[in-house]
Parts: C-alpha cells; sequence; structure tokens
C-alpha cells in the first residue's frame, strides 16, 4: 500500500468523518486521506478505539459528545437526532482547508467564513431521502414507532437540504451518487471513485472453491436475504462476512449450506474472494467496494443491476447485473439463482479481472483528490 503520497499544501487542513466504528468502504477513503494530508486533525461523532486501521488510529483524533453519551459503540445509532447539534459544535476557527467524508452529518460541519470545504459524498442521508421504509418502516418499528420516526427523519432531510451550501465542492464516489446530490441539494458535484488495494487484492493461484460470497454490512437495505434465498433455490454454499444489526433475522432464513463469518481480517477476506465461484450483490449499493475487491482478485460479480455496480460491474464481460424486480422476494431470488448459475462462464480470465479492477487503484484515487482539492483551493466558488 502506498505510505508516502502527500498533497503539500500551505493550508491547516482538518478532516471529517462521521464516526470510527469499523472498517468499511468509507473508511477506506478516510484511510487514503490521512496519508494525503499526515498532520491533518481528524473529528468524527465517535470514535470507538481499536476499530480502525493504525493509519487512522494514531491520528489526533477529537469525537462528539455523542462518544460521551452511555454505551456510544453499541447505541450510537439511536444518538441520530443528535448529530446535526453534535457536528455543528466542533471548533474549526484554526482550519483553513476542511474535508469532510459524508453519508450522514460530517458535511454539515461549519467551517469559518476563510475556510474551503471539500466534501467527499458516499451518499446523501439514505434513511431521509429514499430508503425510509428499510430502516425505519412499520415492519422494523411498528406502526406507532415508524410514524413517530417520520417526523423525526423529515426534519433531518430539511436540515441535510439547509447545509449542503457548508461545502465549497462536492466530490461523489459514483455517477450514481453525484445525481442525488443534483436532485437533492441542487449542486453539482466532481465524481472520483473510492480507492481499491489492487496492490494487495490479486488473484491466487489455484481454480475456485465451491461456495459463492456476500462481503457486507448486514443492514436491511442491502438485501442479504435476496441472496440467501438465490443460493437455496441453486442448492449452492454461500459464505457472509460482515456484521450489523439484521443478525439475527438473517440467521433465522430456513436454508441450508448458508456460513455467517462475521467480520474478518484482511488476509481472510482476499483468501475468501481467491476462492470464490463470485460475489454476490444483491442491494442497490452508492458505490459498491467489495465488487472491485472481487474482480481484483480475478472474481466475477453478480449483482443488482441498478446504482453504483453498473459502474464497477460489465455485464456478460466482469459479471452478471440482474433485472431489478418489483420486490416480490420469491422473483428477486429466482433472477439472482439464474444469473450465479451463469456467471462462471464468462470470458475474462482472473489476471484480465485484475487488469479492470486496477482502475480503481489508490494511485488514481490519490491524483484525483489533490488535483479537485487544489482547484477547489483556487476557485472555491465556482462550484
Amino acid at each position: 500500500m502506498p505510505d508516502k503520497v502527500v498533497h503539500r499544501t500551505t493550508q491547516s487542513v482538518v478532516l471529517i468523518h462521521d464516526w470510527l466504528t469499523g472498517m468499511r468502504g468509507g473508511e477506506k477513503v478516510l484511510e487514503s486521506l490521512c496519508r494525503l494530508y499526515p498532520d491533518a486533525d481528524l473529528l468524527t461523532l465517535v470514535h470507538v478505539p481499536g476499530s480502525v486501521t493504525p493509519v487512522i488510529e494514531h491520528r489526533k483524533v477529537r469525537s462528539s459528545l455523542i462518544n460521551r453519551l452511555p454505551a456510544p459503540a453499541r447505541w450510537y445509532r439511536h444518538y441520530l437526532p443528535l448529530f446535526p447539534f453534535a457536528i455543528e459544535q466542533f471548533d474549526l476557527d484554526d482550519a483553513t482547508l476542511v474535508v469532510s467524508t459524508s453519508h450522514c452529518a460530517a458535511k454539515a460541519v461549519v467551517p469559518t467564513g476563510r475556510a474551503v470545504h471539500v466534501c467527499y459524498s458516499h451518499s446523501p442521508m439514505r434513511y431521509a431521502w429514499d430508503q425510509f421504509p428499510s430502516y425505519f418502516g412499520p415492519e422494523r418499528l411498528g406502526h406507532l414507532g415508524s410514524a413517530a420516526a417520520r417526523h423525526v427523519v423529515s426534519w433531518l432531510a430539511r436540515w441535510d437540504r439547509d447545509t449542503a451550501p457548508r461545502v465549497n465542492r462536492f466530490i461523489a464516489n459514483s455517477a450514481y451518487v453525484a445525481r442525488r446530490i443534483q436532485r437533492y441539494y441542487n449542486r453539482r458535484a466532481a465524481v472520483l471513485h473510492p480507492p481499491v488495494d489492487t496492490g494487495f487484492y490479486t488473484p491466487g493461484h489455484g481454480a475456485p472453491g465451491d461456495y459463492f460470497l456476500v462481503v457486507s454490512a448486514l443492514v436491511p437495505y442491502k438485501r442479504i436475504d435476496t441472496a440467501i434465498r438465490a443460493a437455496a433455490i441453486l442448492g449452492a454454499r454461500l459464505k457472509i462476512v460482515g456484521t450489523g444489526p439484521d443478525a439475527d433475522r438473517l440467521r433465522a432464513i430456513p436454508a441450508t449450506g448458508i456460513e455467517f463469518l462475521g467480520h474478518v481480517g484482511d488476509n481472510e477476506l482476499r483468501d475468501l474472494y481467491r476462492n470464490a465461484r463470485a460475489l454476490v450483490l444483491p442491494g442497490e449499493e452508492d458505490f459498491g467496494i467489495a465488487p472491485v475487491e472481487a474482480q481484483a482478485c480475478g472474481r466475477p460479480v453478480v449483482a443488482l443491476g441498478r446504482g453504483g455496480a453498473c459502474e464497477t460491474v460489465e455485464h456478460g464481460v466482469s459479471g452478471w447485473l440482474v433485472e431489478p424486480g418489483d420486490g416480490d422476494a420469491v422473483g428477486d431470488a429466482s433472477r439472482f439463482a439464474e444469473a450465479m448459475g451463469q456467471v462462471e462462464n464468462l470470458p475474462l480470465s482472473p489476471e484480465e479481472l485484475h487488469a479492470r479492477a486496477c482502475a480503481f487503484s489508490i494511485d488514481h484515487f490519490d491524483a484525483g483528490v489533490a488535483h479537485l482539492v487544489t482547484e477547489a483551493l483556487e476557485r472555491p466558488h465556482a462550484w
């Protein structure tokens, strides 16, 4: 992994990230930013020590008042209504360049008038804009709970929209997210895909194993249940990497050959990619870093043909894009099962899949960030 790439600037830089509770795609973006700006302070709503890599942990981390509430590592999502107040309390008087990475509240930090704020957006708030039923619908909270949550989330959506002018320039993690930024914030965004360590994620030397693989947070909108039901239709083994609040519901689905592996280390994850028949991605992703990591390891992808996967998976070449259905669980699982049965007949070798994934390398990302931040500093009001 590169460790000496630095964006040299005379600015006083502060990095803002929603929360530090584990390594996911967003934290890999933050890791690159930490290398680019080695002297920058790091501000976040919640910091669970030891949950992220040393590149991030070794920074000077300042957490918000959320970190001082009861059991923040376990309950921080329940403090969502307090996030607007907490993020706005950070003191940024000394910062002249603020770089936020945000899918929730980080982009709404309040910089001074002399500072330039660049936001790398993973998405406008999903649950506030278009995925309320998946997070707070009656099936999850009951009718009374869902009705109460709707009032809070509607207020959050207005706050999310109204704080967009605090950003001088948006960078979106995909063209799909750039369109959502245009739709909800009425702002333009440059597109720069997240980094993948293509020097680490490389093909193996043997034939693939006998299982399909899911790598994902276990949350409702990821639709992992579709992958489980598809594997059951095929009679195939399925290994699931990841943790999250939807774990118990998913484990209760009647199916054989399903293994829940929880969190795994980087080396184990690479081996799982290398030996999988294919990665399965049944949910609509803003970008989706796992499909790129799988291709870097020489394995194809079966993904929903919507969202960020359409920018990383070429149908019939590097994977199989499944047409979105009408929400019928049995129909969705059947379409995925059919695609999983065909994906191994694709034309590219593992080495050719890896070469395609190199378009998402860390070097490419770092150069893109440095260019876009420099442009924002030179013309802060042009976007």
